[in-house]
């Protein structure tokens, strides 16, 4: 036997629950709270949620269209001069057509109200299977006046007919004019006279009581039941037995298992959706950051390849050219840069006018532009090179007026 959770939302408290099977059987007494405490007992349950009743209009039509979507069509017309609303501004719901019966059973809200509902139950993770009014779900009983007693707004029902909602400020006068819409089962005969059940809660029989006691003599029998949780007790059986016409039908209908699971997590869908689009364009952003970066680099490292390898126009593979470049110089004989240029100021001390005007190293030698007083101190520095074990050759020269301009190789030794 399955079981449905059965959530009453009151106008100016809180929401109460309880848990029922399909014979109106209590599982799980009524608590009160907040909506989001009865997310976790929907889990696996019917949900089926109760509204107050002054927020709708039960009625009947005896439209004459037998299939569902002709009905839906005619019946918001058909009923257009009972409502105040304009009928786009409002929901109709209608119900099954009785074998007997020549009239249908329409419930009539105003759309937006349906849409909060819907709201407040998905910010709490609630799906409901259905949305009854309350006054839909009053119990019949044949000979006796059904009546529900709720903080200011009294439930009527006779018989099968729809049941009326009421304001308290007169409770006399809300009998009365109960009564008054009693009909009579014989044409031209009285009705006959009725019972009464009337279900309150203990605060509402307090200060009602004197007004029910002085209407006994209207009905055959007054019997009262105190009740210790609320409307939500009477109202559960039907709900949970699906006895009522359920607001979520036409564009509000939760049409599949799918489409409530959808709704349920439809705002952590969204968000999800939000972060993900979020995480995409913070990506996209960096690695715009990046690809700017990366161009502003390859700018630097071609700078940087033509300054190291002159005449080379293509920077391409920059790093492999200058790494093979380097290996080319010191297999040979880069290692001996250093020492070179060492000993060639060590020697330049022998002949101190002389000025180094240009340097080139390859392949292990050195080779050098220098100018000098005369022919004589070239001839000193490179003596004093092969004194300390290098090969220097002056491989030419000219005087240029008051100096001497030649050229010199030095060398390691025996290389």
């Amino acid at each position: 036997m399955s079981e449905s959770l059965i959530i009453h939302l009151r106008d100016g408290a809180a929401p109460q629950w309880l848990v029922c099977n399909d014979d109106g059987q209590v599982i799980v007494n009524a608590v009160s709270g907040e909506l989001a405490q009865a997310t976790a007992m929907s889990t696996g349950r019917r949900v089926a949620v109760i509204v107050p009743a002054s927020e709708a209009l039960i009625t009947d039509s005896d439209a004459p269209a037998k299939s569902a979507a002709k009905l839906a069509l005619v019946v918001p017309f058909a009923l257009e001069e009972r409502v105040a609303d304009e009928i786009e501004n409002l929901h109709f719901a209608i119900g099954g057509r009785s074998a007997a019966g020549a009239r249908v059973p329409v419930v009539v809200v105003k759309r937006e109200r349906v849409e909060a509902w819907l709201a407040e139950l998905t910010a709490a993770g609630i799906v409901p299977s259905a949305i009854y009014s309350a006054a839909s779900l009053l119990p019949s009983m044949p000979g006796q006046m059904i009546a529900l007693l709720d903080g200011d707004t009294l439930i009527v029902r006779i018989g099968d007919a729809p049941a009326l909602v009421l304001p308290t400020l007169s409770i006399a006068d809300a009998f009365e004019m109960a009564l008054a819409t009693q009909q009579s089962q014989v044409a031209g005969l009285e009705p006959a006279p009725l019972g009464l059940l009337l279900y309150t809660g203990q605060e509402e029989w307090q200060a009602q009581q004197d007004a029910v006691d002085a209407l006994r003599e209207r009905f055959t029998g007054v019997k009262v039941q105190l009740l210790p949780s609320c409307p939500i007790a009477v109202l559960a059986p039907a709900a949970a037995a699906g006895d009522a016409v359920n607001l979520l039908q036409g564009a509000l209908a939760i049409s599949s298992p799918a489409q409530a699971r959808w709704q349920s997590w439809r705002l952590a869908a969204m968000l999800a959706g939000a972060f993900v689009l979020l995480h995409i364009g913070a990506r996209w952003f960096e690695l715009t950051r990046l690809q700017k970066n990366e161009t502003a680099l390859d700018a630097s490292i071609e700078d940087a390849f033509h300054t190291a390898m002159p005449g080379q126009q293509n920077a391409t593979n920059a790093r492999r050219r200058v790494e093979q470049r380097l290996a080319e110089v010191r297999s040979g004989g880069g290692g001996t840069l250093l020492p070179a240029l060492s000993a060639l100021a060590t020697a330049r001390t022998a002949a101190p006018a002389v000025n180094v005007e240009g340097i080139t190293f390859r392949d292990g030698t050195l080779q050098l532009r220098i100018s000098a007083p005369d022919a004589a101190s070239l001839d000193a520095i490179g003596q004093h090179l092969r004194a300390a074990q290098w090969q220097a050759d002056i491989l030419g020269g000219s005087a240029n007026g008051d100096s001497y301009r030649g050229s010199m190789q030095i060398k390691k030794a025996g290389a």
